[in-house]
């Protein structure tokens, strides 16, 4: 069967407030179910927050004690993946008998990664993809992934995996995923500006891919009384707008795009488009020229540090060997 519904949730965190953003979900999550969809994406750090307007102290060669203090609530309010959260949200998607894909500020010791979680209908955590270049000042809160996370999963409904924010403007990253085949494009952001449309069609038209990018919709009111943001304190400011939207293969926008509040938006569609958009652009296929241009894709796990167990005593034995 090639035919399915598909859905992007635009909503927003209760920063701070890791278990509130959870029962919003829920809701969505419910009402997505009621649409009959078989994948739904929500936002990027829609699970422990996207801070906008919070600078956590930091000046060119100074940090500040209060914005030490800010890091540690946003750490708090991360999650561990897999952990109590992540199995939550499977009983979600377990719920909807639905795919899922949801970005989450995921706790690695004390370093904060901006990741997308994809879970399974049986409400498995299939994988997750750690975002690889956190944009600007999102370097500071937010570590980098590796290419062990450059996750396209083989489902029933399609070959799912997902690009973050920015990371939709990395050429190399787009053709990494091209080349697993990839059909459902998921795309969580907070990029609310038009040009984000564009780019999202674009993306669609070049991988000849379903595009699904769902995008916060996030206003002051949603922070505690406490958060500082350049934007100031008037509960009805407008942090983020929105604007997700569904593409199709041929750059076709088959819902959305959405602003101005929270919705769920849906899309019925045939995964067989991509087949025939790639009829005359396969840009990992026919339209590639792998003479000239070379791909090399680095999928290794990077840690910091490396325990080899028996190595010292291994060495101590050798050592004694040569005496």
């Amino acid at each position: 069967m090639t035919q399915h519904r598909v859905a992007v949730v635009q909503a927003g965190t209760s920063l701070f407030d890791t278990p509130r953003t959870l029962e919003r979900m829920e809701a969505h999550c419910e009402a997505a179910a009621r649409e009959g969809v078989e994948l739904a994406v929500f936002p990027e750090g829609y699970v422990g927050g996207y801070p906008k307007g919070l600078d956590f102290g930091a000046r060119i060669g100074s940090r500040t004690a209060a914005g030490r203090d800010d890091f540690l609530r946003y750490w708090q309010s991360a999650i561990d993946v897999p952990g109590p959260e992540t199995a939550r949200i499977g009983a979600f998607a377990a719920r909807m008998k639905a795919h899922l894909v949801v970005g989450v500020i995921e706790r690695g010791g004390a370093t904060l990664y901006c990741t997308a979680l994809f879970f399974g209908p049986d409400g498995a955590l299939l994988g997750k993809h750690r975002k690889l270049v956190p944009t600007a000042s999102e370097r500071l809160v937010w570590g980098q992934g590796d290419g062990s996370t450059i996750t396209v999963l083989d489902t029933s409904i399609g070959k799912i995996g997902a690009a973050i924010c920015w990371e939709n403007y990395m050429p190399n990253l787009r053709q990494a995923m091209y080349g697993k085949g990839i059909n459902l494009w998921c795309a969580p952001t907070v990029d609310e500006r038009d040009i984000w449309q564009s780019s999202m069609r674009h993306i669609a038209y070049e991988g000849r891919t379903f595009v699904l990018s769902a995008c916060q919709y996030f206003t002051r009111a949603d922070a505690p009384d406490s958060y500082v943001c350049v934007q100031g304190d008037d509960p009805a400011t407008v942090l983020i707008r929105g604007g997700s939207v569904i593409v199709g293969p041929l750059g076709n926008v088959l819902g959305g795009p959405l602003y101005d509040r929270e919705a769920v938006v849906t899309a019925d569609i045939d995964l067989s488009d991509a087949i025939r958009g790639k009829y005359d652009l396969d840009v990992a296929g026919h339209y590639a020229r792998p003479d000239i241009f070379h791909l090399s894709v680095n999928e290794t796990a990077l840690h910091p540090v490396n325990y080899q167990a028996g190595a010292a005593q291994e060495d101590e034995t050798a050592e004694a060997a040569q005496t």
